[in-house]
């Protein structure tokens, strides 16, 4: 997993704005890989964090609906804090990139649009482990 932070992308996402309000789109070609899972966070207290892991071959493309949230990435050399907070912009999280989210305000609502269904032999939940893969 030789993937680093800055292999990290905020995209935008396409959206047509109208006197009736904003409509946001994801297509196809708006993230690099079909989508296969889909999941949202939301009621989480301001004082928890979410994440506390990397995906060895699972993609995340991470979008803040409504609210606000803070993203730490760390590729196991450098860590990076990135805040979304636009419902129009998403954040494209590579494999092998630990992550844990915090500072969610209230009403907060992440969504999450996956690359794989959910595999628990996918995830490095130990950091010391993390830290280990990112060395070989």
């Amino acid at each position: 997993m030789k993937n680093n932070i800055s292999d990290k992308m905020i995209i935008d996402i396409p959206k047509i704005s109208d006197p009736r309000g904003n409509l946001a789109v994801i297509e196809k070609n708006c993230i690099p890989y079909p989508i296969k899972r889909v999941y949202y966070l939301y009621d989480v207290p301001s004082d928890a964090y979410r994440g506390g892991h990397a995906h060895k071959e699972q993609h995340e493309f991470l979008i803040a609906l409504s609210g606000s949230f803070e993203v730490v990435l760390d590729d196991g050399n450098t860590k990076q804090r990135v805040m979304l907070n636009k419902p129009n912009k998403g954040l494209l999280i590579p494999i092998g990139i630990w992550r844990e989210l915090d500072n969610f305000s209230s009403g907060a609502v992440c969504l999450v649009l996956a690359s794989d269904e959910f595999d628990e032999a996918d995830y490095i939940r130990d950091y010391k482990e993390f830290q280990l893969s990112k060395k070989a």
